[in-house]
Formats: structure tokens, sequence, C-alpha cells
């Protein structure tokens, strides 16, 4: 079934479709034997923007313990990726583009923010970055 905003706005369409695969990050991460390895020392929440949607991604000891969509007052995260929905699906091929294969480089051409506290994100680097590239491996995804 179709939603009247997604009819109405076709960014959040297409931000839809992506949050499915963003949403299958649980299965991806935690049966991902190095990349725990490597998380094991984070446990944190952020925050996950595509489009004009968002969702909190909750992380405990590198795993991924929940994602949860939709905005929530009052609600702190350690920091915030965004992109437009453009931009995510880029990314998430599975040999993306030139400027759209890395976080860095998507922001430093302006296609995407990391804003908050910087610290753990920095400390942490290849795990969420290393991440945020895992759905690129979900074959017959467009």
């Amino acid at each position: 079934m179709t939603s009247v905003a997604s009819v109405q706005n076709p960014e959040n369409s297409a931000a839809a479709d992506l949050f499915t695969r963003l949403e299958r990050l649980p299965e991806l991460v935690n049966r991902d034997e190095a990349l725990l390895q490597r998380g094991r020392f984070v446990t944190l929440e952020f925050q996950v923007i595509i489009g004009s949607l968002s969702c909190f991604v909750s992380i405990v000891e590198g795993r991924v313990a929940r994602i949860e969509r939709g905005p929530r007052r009052m609600r702190s995260s350690a920091f915030i990726v965004s992109a437009s929905a453009a931009a995510w699906e880029k990314f998430w091929q599975p040999m993306p583009p030139p400027w759209s294969h890395d976080l860095f480089a998507m922001n430093k051409k302006g296609n995407a923010t990391i804003e908050g506290n910087l610290h753990p994100f920095m400390a942490n680097l290849q795990y969420f970055k290393d991440l945020l590239a895992l759905p690129r491996r979900i074959t017959g995804a467009h």
C-alpha cells in the first residue's frame, strides 16, 4: 500500500525503500566476526537520516541491538549521518561511483553530513565506515 506522503514526495518513497536495506544491519553486522571484533568497545546510539526520514541505530559492544524508524522527541544520539536518498543509493551500490564510495568523500562534495559528537565516530572510524557500507552486500537491491 502506498502512503499519501510517498505519492506526494518521491524522495520519501525512495528513502523508505532504502530504510528496508538499513533495517537489515543487525543480521549483516552480527554475523561479521571481524567487524564485531573491531567494534567490541562501541556502545552508543547514532542516527541515520535518509532524505527526510530518520532512524536510530543502537550499538551494544559492536552488535546492532536495534534500529528504530522515525524521529523521537527529546531523544539524543552520539552523532548523525545524513544524506539524500539518491546519495545513499549510490553509496550502497556494490561498486559505488567516485565521490560516493566513502562517507568523507560524500561529505566533501556536500552530499552527506556527519555531525554531533564526532569523538566516538572518529575513535571507531573504520568500524562505522564498514558498518554503514554493509547494505552494499544486499543482492537484488537497486
